[in-house]
């Protein structure tokens, strides 16, 4: 069975995606909180790839700019001679943001569950995901309320490896190759509907995990 098609593909990749609930299901359905609830003091990536990551955040995260770590955790991966006025995460595991020294605050919420972010609007200067916009169920319904927290013009760095919880991974996810996945994303981005300038990069190290991230900037809110 085919959870979604993949229709008019073409030699410049515009792929057109046709997506039903199904394609968002999982192996494991039982409660998020019960497979995060003890934390993983643990990085996700390799080394050589968590440095890819933090080279993705100098270049686009603004510095002394609020930032917030999205479906965040133990590790944060911003890079160290950068100075934010404040890192906000939001994750499942309150033990492992606590000890997330990077962050300045963080609450936690299943997205889900409850995909509305419980921030103000336009109250971020810039937004990461890293490696875990696989396990949303419902992502277009949290881009669309990221894009609400976001600034005009603020940056939201997408990135993802070939190592996830498979498990835990969407039908859809599974169901793609690497360089796909970037364009599932778009897709997704181009349905939230408040964001522009998406970008697609390989970012992989020449040995390790591979690294690839999807960039975009917020449209403004008014």
């Amino acid at each position: 069975m085919r959870w979604f098609s993949l229709l008019d593909m073409a030699f410049d990749k515009k792929y057109k995606f046709s997506l039903s609930d199904s394609s968002f299901r999982r192996h494991d359905e039982t409660p998020d909180e019960a497979f995060y609830r003890v934390p993983r003091f643990v990085s996700h990536i390799d080394p050589l790839a968590i440095d890819a990551v933090t080279a993705l955040y100098r270049e686009y995260l603004p510095e002394q700019g609020a930032i917030l770590d999205l479906m965040s955790s133990y590790l944060s991966h911003l890079p160290e001679d950068r100075h934010y006025s404040r890192v906000v995460g939001l994750g499942m595991n309150d033990r492992e943001m606590a000890n997330n020294k990077q962050l300045s605050d963080w609450a936690v919420q299943d997205l889900n569950r409850e995909p509305r972010l419980p921030f103000t609007d336009c109250e971020f200067d810039g937004a990461a995901i890293c490696v875990s916009i696989d396990y949303l169920t419902n992502p277009v319904a949290v881009l669309t309320d990221l894009g609400r927290v976001l600034k005009s013009d603020a940056p939201l760095v997408i990135t993802y490896s070939n190592r996830f919880f498979e498990t835990k991974a969407t039908a859809a996810w599974l169901y793609l190759q690497d360089e796909q996945r970037a364009y599932l994303i778009r897709h997704f981005l181009e349905e939230a509907g408040c964001y522009r300038d998406i970008e697609l990069m390989d970012r992989s190290p020449e040995f390790g995990d591979l690294l690839f991230a999807v960039v975009a900037r917020a449209k403004s809110n008014s």
